[in-house]
């Protein structure tokens, strides 16, 4: 159950979030996930096209960086006391354009609906609750420009919840800096937009993702004997699995924040009609990180498990590459910034958690170019991805004041 939070009394903010989440959810941005889907809703390019608006609007800076067609990354600056070109602080706030499909949802996906303190739509709590707040600082800041505030620059990348090659590509601007970029240098500090209760993320797992393929003979059904069922032999390979993940996992190793190793097996597909016996099944395999481990090491200690496990019959099994890596971010390098934000946020909640999360983000793409990295937001992640996404909007408003605060109490 959802904490009863106890508000301070907010200033009025020049950007009303409200309003900004309401016309984010009504702008759809569908990754489709690696599906060959089509149609107006799909990627981020609409959403691109408002933020790019709302900054024209609000006499703020932006540039754009392309990472594939109909999808690019907005940056957003606004300028400190001392700008980092001259030495002065710079601080990045990033949050995703993407959500994910809204198959089988129960609610309109585009239409967002106001009640009981919370507002409806895809993309509600993951992430565009978080983008509004987000949005709400920095204009504010914009706004106000109280003396001893850093640079910040928002970010609002593309295609983090099939690859993360937004967040990938942004170092590039700070990396590959020329005169009069808005991101000069690596910022000295980044928060990434998730929903988190507004409690501090400083650790979370990562996940490497693959997909398995058995191979068999397909011949008529009315006379099975003469094939070899590639269903039947990936049904042993999923025993093995669910014994790995019940046996295997638990014995790898454990942090603090984010708990075990787990390993989960998503979809599963295979033949081609019920009167052929099928000569090919595929699953895909998920396998999820803790901080301090890689991708490729994980991903090897499966297969020499079901080697082992399936002996002779894991000839006839083809592990292909993998189709998605994303890193863990550890705790190591983000207890002053954690304190910090976790400072700002006690002071409007009265309390925060500093926590570790079983979910990815983009914090661990930026944590790795050396940028300390925390996650934040509004909502819980137990509303992310559903039929009927929420975000209470007591969270929403908070969220954007404690970003405030976090960015004008002097750096």
């Amino acid at each position: 159950m959802r904490r009863t939070l106890d508000y301070v009394k907010f200033k009025s903010m020049p950007l009303d979030v409200i309003t900004a989440l309401a016309e984010l959810v009504a702008t759809p941005s569908v990754n489709p996930m690696g599906r060959g889907l089509k149609g107006p809703e799909f990627f981020e390019h609409r959403v691109t096209e408002y933020l790019e608006q709302l900054f024209r609007g609000a006499a703020i800076r932006w540039e754009r960086q392309t990472v594939e067609p109909l999808r690019e990354n907005i940056v957003a600056r606004v300028d400190g006391d001392v700008p980092p070109e001259k030495g002065g602080p710079l601080v990045l706030f990033e949050v995703h354009q993407d959500t994910v499909p809204v198959d089988g949802m129960t609610i309109d996906p585009w239409h967002p609906e106001v009640r009981d303190g919370r507002l409806y739509g895809r993309g509600a709590c993951d992430i565009k609750g978080g983008m509004a707040a987000m949005l709400g600082a920095l204009v504010r800041l914009a706004d106000e420009r109280p003396r001893g505030r850093p640079t910040l620059v928002l970010a609002c990348t593309v295609n983090e919840e099939h690859g993360y090659t937004g967040a990938l590509a942004l170092p590039k601007l700070w990396q590959q800096s020329t005169a009069g970029a808005l991101l000069p240098r690596a910022p000295d500090v980044a928060v990434i937009a998730e929903p988190t209760n507004l409690d501090v993320v400083v650790a979370h797992k990562g996940a490497i993702r693959w997909r398995l393929r058995t191979h068999g003979r397909a011949v008529h059904s009315s006379q099975p004997q003469l094939g070899d069922n590639a269903v039947y032999r990936m049904a042993r390979v999923l025993s093995a699995l669910e014994r790995y993940a019940d046996e295997t996992c638990p014995t790898i190793g454990q942090h603090p924040l984010c708990g075990r190793v787990t390993l989960s097996v998503g979809t599963i597909h295979g033949g081609l009609s019920v009167n052929t016996v099928p000569d090919e099944c595929a699953i895909e395999i998920d396998r999820r990180l803790l901080p301090g481990e890689t991708g490729e090491p994980a991903r090897q200690q499966v297969i020499d498990y079901l080697r082992e496990a399936l002996g002779p019959e894991a000839t006839k099994i083809e592990h292909e590459p993998q189709f998605l890596y994303g890193p863990p971010l550890s705790d190591t390098n983000n207890a002053a910034l954690a304190e910090r934000l976790s400072a700002a946020a006690s002071q409007v909640r009265g309390s925060c958690r500093r926590i570790g999360v079983a979910f990815g983000t983009d914090a661990a793409a930026i944590a790795a170019t050396g940028v300390p990295s925390v996650v934040f937001g509004p909502g819980s992640i137990a509303q992310a991805h559903t039929a009927d996404e929420w975000v209470p909007l007591d969270e929403l408003t908070a969220a954007s004041e404690i970003l405030y605060r976090f960015v004008s109490q002097g750096f």
